[in-house]
């Protein structure tokens, strides 16, 4: 998953980015309210980590453009204001769910997965290929049964490819799951990670197929 933390304070950003990154997600970090808004539209998040004190454009006004635009982004705003008048604002704003600082990290990711959960009915269940099966509540991957061990990147592609099951996934998608727009992409790396896959699958009832210009096919072998 690819989350968009809006953060004005750069030693919070910094730790939220590392910390969720060794959760296994990829992320973007915008300082200010316009930053954020210019992501957004070249972006594809599965939720927004939003503060409502931003320069240049608070975080109310960036979620209420965000809501009448039709975006429904999962939204969860972190704020130092936990005043019932603060989080009714949010909530009415469009958010999903709020959370006063400070906070747990812990607490921070059961609430990502809730609100992915919630806007995602296919993240909301269990996904059985063969014998591969994802836990969307714990974001876990298993092969009969034992937890199948992953890198965090390995992690970002096998999970876009079993959340388009039946698709094909292209080598651009793939990219933007896995990397950052502050990350140093090596064209090739998306096709040594699905090599790092295949190998890691070897003793499944899956296959991840390259379809040659079009992209790649996580399916079932008999």
């Amino acid at each position: 998953m690819r989350l968009l933390v809006v953060e004005d304070n750069k030693e919070l950003a910094a730790w939220l980015g590392k910390a969720l990154r060794q959760a296994q997600y990829t992320i973007d970090i915008a300082y200010d309210g316009e930053d954020a808004e210019h992501l957004l539209k070249v972006a594809e998040y599965s939720a927004m980590i939003l503060d409502l004190s931003l320069p240049k454009l608070d975080g109310l006004t960036l979620l209420k453009r965000l809501r009448q635009s039709g975006n429904k982004l999962p939204v969860i705003i972190l704020t130092a204001n936990a005043s019932l008048d603060g989080r009714v604002a949010g909530l009415d704003s469009g958010a999903d769910d709020y959370l006063a600082k400070p906070f747990e990290i812990a607490e921070l990711e059961a609430r990502i997965r809730a609100v992915v959960r919630r806007g995602q009915d296919r993240a909301s269940s269990e996904i059985t290929v063969g014998n591969l099966r994802f836990s969307g509540g714990t974001r876990q991957f298993f092969v009969e049964g034992e937890p199948l061990q992953l890198t965090p990147r390995e992690y970002a592609v096998l999970e876009q490819l079993v959340m388009k099951l039946g698709t094909t996934v292209s080598k651009a998608a793939l990219s933007e799951s896995v990397f950052g727009f502050d990350d140093e992409a090596d064209p090739s790396a998306i096709e040594i990670y699905v090599h790092r896959l295949r190998k890691k699958l070897e003793a499944s009832s899956v296959q991840i197929a390259t379809l040659r210009g079009l992209g790649y096919l996580l399916r079932h072998v008999q």
